[in-house]
């Protein structure tokens, strides 16, 4: 057994021996060959884990002043019963306030304590209320109360231990502000356990002891002379965390490498957009609640952004009457002005459509993983920036099973396979459906998918199907890694970043 020890633990249980069993890590360093007490506390820790000695642990909490100037000032129920006793043992509250010379704060805080202690009653006069001084308060007028004369101790003494004070005055003392300062000191009482104790009669030997072989060990013939310590594998040893990515940043890679796998291109887009673009050109209607300023970040610098004349006169000719579409509009008066402002993305959408728009041709496959903003109060469920999984696909006889097979292959590729999905609305798609995925045994919404409208795609003499989606990234990673606060995905929480598995 003694073997697996190495020369500090020897050490430790040789000390504590002489010491009669128990001791304290400080009586323990004395007498044992210590340099630090750190030293012996490691040891210990390891005695421990090996079951030879056990520590006691004991709280004790110390108390002092706050600020020394603390005892040389009355408390203010002190100022006001003597101001009680002046004015004949009555007065009222705005007369404590107005020239006891306490102010506002004090005054609401002695009258508290009055009431408390028991040193005045409130009568209530004329619609005035009023503090009379009781029998208790008379006699306080005489003696000092048990929080004042510890606060007067305190002030000599300087610190004193919570054995040495009364538990309910500590209690009222610690309830006011900026009057204690409390301070926690830990004794440890180290005993032998009878696994140690045995092993300590059966004989311990000090001997130079080598942990680590080096070449001059080896070479010196060092290794003779010494006890050479095994290795303990079963000892606990801490755990080790390598860096990596946030799971956001990972989840994004995972998503990403899925889309390219399945020939895909990626595209970016600023986030300052013009609402043509985030609103119009996907024939979202200038009167749309989702415009306010309750859903949209609308910016100061710039306010406005230059439009390109030409698509601005069709994307105006599709909302007032429909274009050359089978669509008849939406049938009001189009303002440029209101196309013109600039805001913060409220979806990825805008660059699917911008890049449809450069690019009309097909065949085209593209994704985008990105930000957005929308003007939402944060809370469990929503995110006032989020990231969403954006794509199209544009070709020839592209059409809704298509769609509903693209969206299952990517949530199986994500680890979901059981997906569904049922129509739904949305004013750029037609037909348009939502997207469901099973998790723990319920179908949770994923996100939206459709088809674009003739409204959407004429403007820039796009001919072909295009199949759209919009994915929240944010509920997927949540789903993936078993976070209920979509506020979570984002988190510092060292201790949580360490700890998420790599696979």
């Amino acid at each position: 057994m003694t073997e697996e020890l190495s020369h500090l633990e020897k050490c430790t249980l040789l000390a504590l021996d002489e010491l009669g069993g128990e001791a304290s890590p400080r009586e323990i360093k004395d007498k044992g060959d210590f340099q630090q007490e750190a030293q012996v506390m490691n040891s210990i820790s390891w005695l421990v884990s090996k079951g030879m000695v056990e520590v006691d642990e004991k709280v004790t909490r110390y108390y002092s002043l706050a600020k020394k100037s603390v005892a040389s000032k009355e408390l203010p129920e002190r100022t006001a019963l003597k101001f009680l006793k002046k004015a004949g043992g009555k007065c009222s509250v705005s007369q404590l306030n107005e020239r006891s010379g306490l102010g506002d704060k004090n005054t609401g805080i002695a009258v508290g304590w009055l009431k408390q202690k028991g040193w005045a009653n409130f009568v209530k006069e004329g619609g005035e209320t009023y503090l009379e001084m009781t029998p208790k308060g008379k006699k306080a007028l005489r003696e000092k109360g048990k929080d004042e004369e510890l606060l007067r101790e305190l002030a000599l003494i300087e610190e004193m231990s919570e054995d040495e004070l009364e538990g309910h005055v500590i209690q009222k003392l610690k309830s006011r502000k900026e009057l204690l300062k409390e301070d926690q000191r830990i004794s440890r009482t180290i005993r032998f356990t009878a696994k140690g104790k045995g092993v300590v009669d059966k004989g311990i030997i000090l001997k130079t002891q080598i942990s680590q072989l080096t070449p001059d060990i080896i070479r010196t013939g060092a290794w003779k002379e010494a006890e050479i310590r095994p290795y303990d594998v079963k000892a606990f040893a801490p755990t080790k965390y390598g860096g990596k990515r946030h799971p956001m940043k990972r989840e994004m890679e995972v998503v990403r490498r899925v889309f390219m796998d399945m020939g895909f291109a990626e595209i970016h887009y600023d986030f300052i957009q013009s609402a043509l673009w985030n609103f119009d050109a996907l024939f979202s209607p200038q009167d749309h609640p989702a415009r306010d300023l309750q859903d949209t970040f609308y910016l100061d610098r710039p306010n406005r952004l230059e439009l390109d004349h030409e698509l601005a006169h069709k994307i105006r000719d599709i909302h007032e009457k429909g274009g050359d579409t089978r669509s008849s509009g939406w049938g009001y008066r189009w303002s440029r002005e209101e196309a013109e402002k600039a805001v913060l993305r409220t979806h990825t959408t805008v660059a699917t459509i911008r890049y449809l728009s450069e690019n009309p041709e097909p065949p085209v496959k593209a994704f985008a993983l990105d930000w957005n903003f929308r003007s939402e109060k944060s809370d469990a469920t929503h995110l006032s920036q989020f990231i969403q999984i954006e794509g199209i696909v544009m070709e020839e006889g592209a059409n809704l099973n298509m769609l509903i097979g693209l969206m299952k292959e990517f949530y199986r590729k994500m680890g979901f396979d059981d997906v569904k999905v049922r129509p739904s609305y949305f004013p750029f798609t037609e037909p348009s459906l939502e997207v469901y995925a099973r998790y723990k045994g319920k179908f949770l919404e994923m996100g939206g998918a459709g088809i674009f409208r003739e409204e959407v795609t004429r403007p820039h003499g796009i001919e072909c199907p295009v199949l759209a989606w919009g994915l929240g990234l944010e509920r997927l990673v949540m789903l993936r890694l078993g976070i209920d606060d979509i506020r979570d995905c984002y988190t510092d929480d060292l201790t949580f970043l360490r700890e998420y598995p790599l696979l």
